[in-house]
């Protein structure tokens, strides 16, 4: 007899769940722990982490084996907490959350248990926040393995490898997985080693058929810590680290990621010094770079920023114009792109509301930004949303709903508090100087006391 589709996907469920079980038990014995061993070690990680005290050590024992039955139960979050915890170091202490560790096993575990990807991703966060209060740096996110092959090569650049490049591109996109997440002082001091392990690397003697991939990782090291040199305020290290990352792009045939450079330096050279006309010309660069490359994504960007910047000056014809080239970037697509979160539908809204607020309807700008907001909710997309959230309400500002406004913004500072970035805290006080004819009123109040308690201001 023939399986329904609905048969199907839940037996595949079954063996996903049960190969998760069968994962989740080999973790324990490769700590050498029983069900027992590992019930005790929970517990002591509770008291440890100051968490509620779990329950009898012999109901936690019985737990261990309902995660690990033929038919296995998920770990509920308290337990996923500490279990996270407990595999996020070595059974000699040294953390390891890198490629091929117990923890990236662990959580990979989860998902075959049916955990989402958000709820995965947020126990990393929360483990790594934890690394980072007790002074865990770059090294806890090397695969394990990579920190000999990355001291070898630090201290003779010919031992250079494969696998220490991979390792220092894995930190870089580590790192920029977590914005959004932690606070971007906290970032800074996870990315100044790989920053300075790919200086000295590119200074030395590495064995030429690796340089490209070695330019590569270092540019993206350069152009994240430039940002979030800029988004902590440290303006003259940052555009000399988008220097770096222009400087070697420009040796690697990837017109893409050269693109995403004059991108990301257009927009710090305009929040840091408001530099409309040399921000412009870097956006115009990255036009003129993408036009070449094999990014589709990376071209509708690069085209929505020119919108955005032509919005700005006021030039209405050349904004729509680009949007238009923006949006048929978008819909191209391509199944081999090598930049596939460079551009998004959402994203393209969010340009639109600009040109709107900038050289259109406030109307229509509001709309374009509450219809981008929804859908940007992912982790590493809460600081864009927090800047399209506070667009949104400077559009409501002027269409006569000043109070509307206000509310908006009240989740704004939330968001900007929480990510630390610099860009929505400039945003919110744009629109904050916008309600001055309404200083006066409590609602306006209750928004500069939110403003002062959480941004000083």
């Amino acid at each position: 007899m023939r399986q329904s589709a609905g048969e199907l996907f839940h037996l595949g469920s079954d063996q996903f769940r049960g190969a998760g079980a069968a994962a989740l038990k080999r973790l324990r014995k490769r700590r050498g722990l029983s069900p027992a061993g590992l019930a005790r070690a929970l517990v002591a990680l509770a008291e440890d982490l100051h968490q509620p005290s779990l329950p009898s050590l012999a109901s936690v024992q019985r737990s261990v084996a309902r995660w690990e039955s033929t038919k296995p139960v998920m770990p509920d979050e308290r337990y996923q907490l500490l279990l996270a915890h407990l595999y996020a170091r070595t059974p000699a202490g040294e953390l390891q959350l890198g490629v091929g560790s117990d923890f990236a096993e662990y959580l990979h575990v989860l998902g075959l248990l049916g955990e989402s990807e958000r709820r995965t991703a947020e126990l990393r966060t929360f483990v790594l926040r934890a690394a980072t209060d007790v002074g865990g740096g770059m090294l806890a996110l090397l695969a394990p393995g990579t920190q000999a092959g990355l001291a070898a090569a630090l201290a003779d650049p010919s031992q250079t490898d494969e696998l220490t490049i991979s390792g220092l591109s894995s930190v870089v996109s580590d790192v920029n997985a977590q914005v959004g997440s932690l606070p971007m002082t906290r970032l800074r001091l996870l990315l100044s080693p790989a920053v300075d392990a790919a200086r000295r690397l590119l200074a030395g003697p590495v064995p030429e058929p690796l340089l490209p991939r070695l330019r590569e990782a270092a540019v993206s090291a350069f152009m994240l810590a430039g940002r979030l040199a800029f988004e902590t305020r440290d303006d003259t290290v940052s555009h000399a680290l988008y220097a770096d990352a222009t400087r070697h792009a420009r040796l690697l045939a990837q017109p893409w990621l050269q693109a995403g450079v004059h991108m990301s330096h257009a927009l710090v050279t305009l929040y840091s010094a408001q530099r409309l006309v040399e921000a412009r010309r870097l956006v115009d660069q990255a036009v003129h770079v993408a036009r070449t490359g094999e990014s589709s994504l990376v071209r509708a960007r690069a085209h929505a920023l020119q919108a955005e910047f032509a919005a700005r000056a006021g030039h209405d014809q050349q904004a729509q114009t680009a949007l238009g080239l923006a949006w048929y970037d978008i819909e191209v697509g391509r199944a081999d792109e090598p930049a596939p979160t460079g551009c998004s539908s959402a994203h393209l809204r969010g340009f639109e509301g600009v040109c709107e607020l900038y050289v259109g309807d406030s109307a229509a700008a509001h709309d374009r930004f509450e219809r981008s907001a929804e859908v940007l909710s992912a982790p590493r997309e809460q600081v864009q949303r927090a800047i399209v959230t506070t667009d949104q309400a400077l559009a409501r500002i002027r269409l006569g709903e000043p109070r509307a406004a206000a509310e908006l913004l009240h989740q704004c500072v939330a968001a900007a508090s929480t990510t630390g970035g610099r860009v929505p805290a400039l945003r919110l006080r744009q629109a904050r100087r916008e309600l001055r004819p309404w200083r006066r009123e409590d609602w306006v109040a209750d928004l500069d006391d939110h403003l002062m308690d959480a941004l000083g201001g």
